[in-house]
């Protein structure tokens, strides 16, 4: 049977940033990735927008890894050439009773080391986009955008550079864990025994844990698949920020983001699914975004919005629950010696991915000693 010291399983970026700080650290590192190329699932449908760090609860791993890993991505960004851009971001507030929303939301950003937030008025907002409707806003000048794969090859030239190896379409059927080490046994029955094992499947984490024989039931939640809608707009956009409602319950409203491009998509909304491969976008619920897209645009033309792409928040909470916080769950939590499950790596997980990535080597190497 083969060997080797460490096995990553997912390509998209949380698993490539992963795997690259083990690399680095000086251990043997193989990635295990079932599709066959890196990021074709989360990692290369969202927004790939670089986050401040403002909604996630106090003393979260959210909270915590994005501030962290926002000032790591927009260095280790220059450092690499990764293209990218520190755009910013409007957070508006289009009627008096939401106004009195944007202390709060400053308050809760600045707890968690976030303290470059500004509340702007509406004259000073139109100043910097004049298409804009609202009576208030924050202004969050470290919100960014990323290209995600340029990010994620440079993530695999750094892991390739310092020894590691990528094998694509491999995937892990099941695993067992025991005194010896963790056995990974694909499709076709090979065997590969590991020292250490980082389940960073994605939206497939949860049910490739169940088949972990030797880790507790207990240990693994239970998975929920939240699909976001994009619709992208057609032409130019007027704005060269990021536009984002104050938050409603059940998620951040449609917000506006722009690509490196200068192409403008609206999105994501929160449609429950059953299914991981939901990934169609249904022309009719772009109804439903011209009225909240008005509430802050209001020049929005008709027909100006055509369905773009969907993807899946591989969520560990279900509707009608407080959001779930990264479950990142070594040795300590589950008694399997060597084995890091990562669940409900969701946004920010893109932003966090580098800060991730650091935050799993040390609880491997604390976990030997």
């Amino acid at each position: 049977m083969d060997e080797i010291d460490c096995a990553v399983i997912g390509g998209g970026v949380v698993g490539l940033a992963v795997a690259r700080a083990l690399a680095l650290a000086g251990r043997e590192v193989l990635v295990l990735e079932s599709e066959g190329a890196i990021g074709t699932g989360t990692s290369s449908r969202n927004s790939e927008v670089i986050h401040a760090g403002i909604y996630y609860p106090q003393g979260s791993l959210k909270a915590r890894l994005c501030v962290e890993g926002k000032q790591m991505l927009y260095d280790y960004a220059q450092e690499r050439g990764v293209p990218h851009r520190r755009c910013g971001k409007l957070i508006v507030a289009t009627s008096p009773e939401q106004a009195g929303q944007l202390d709060a939301i400053r308050a809760k950003a600045a707890a968690n080391g976030v303290d470059d937030l500004a509340l702007i008025s509406e004259r000073q907002a139109l100043e910097m986009e004049p298409q804009l409707h609202c009576v208030a806003a924050l202004h969050s000048p470290s919100t960014g955008i990323v290209d995600s794969h340029a990010l994620m090859l440079s993530l695999l030239g750094d892991l390739e550079n310092a020894g590691g190896m990528l094998a694509l379409k491999s995937p892990v059927t099941r695993a067992e864990c025991g005194p010896d080490g963790i056995v990974l046994i694909a499709e076709d029955g090979t065997a590969l025994r590991c020292r250490s094992v980082v389940n960073a499947a994605g939206l497939g984490a949860p049910a490739l844990a169940r088949r972990f024989e030797g880790l507790p039931p207990s240990a693994v939640p239970r998975e929920y698949f939240a699909k976001g809608n994009y619709f992208t707009l057609s032409g130019r956009a007027p704005f060269g920020r990021l536009i984002y409602p104050v938050p409603e319950p059940g998620g951040l409203g449609v917000h506006l983001t722009i690509d490196l491009g200068g192409q403008a998509k609206f999105g994501p909304d929160v449609q429950w699914v059953s299914s991981a491969d939901d990934l169609v976008v249904d022309p009719a619920r772009g109804d439903g975004f011209y009225a909240e897209v008005r509430k802050y645009w209001p020049a929005l033309p008709d027909g100006a919005l055509i369905p773009g792409y969907a993807g899946l928040r591989p969520k560990i909470s279900g509707p009608g629950e407080p959001a779930a916080d990264f479950m990142i769950d070594g040795p300590a939590s589950h008694g399997v010696a060597g084995l890091v499950n990562l669940f409900g790596i969701e946004s920010p997980g893109l932003t966090s991915s580098l800060a991730i990535g650091r935050h799993v080597a040390r609880l491997l190497a604390d976990a030997e000693g």
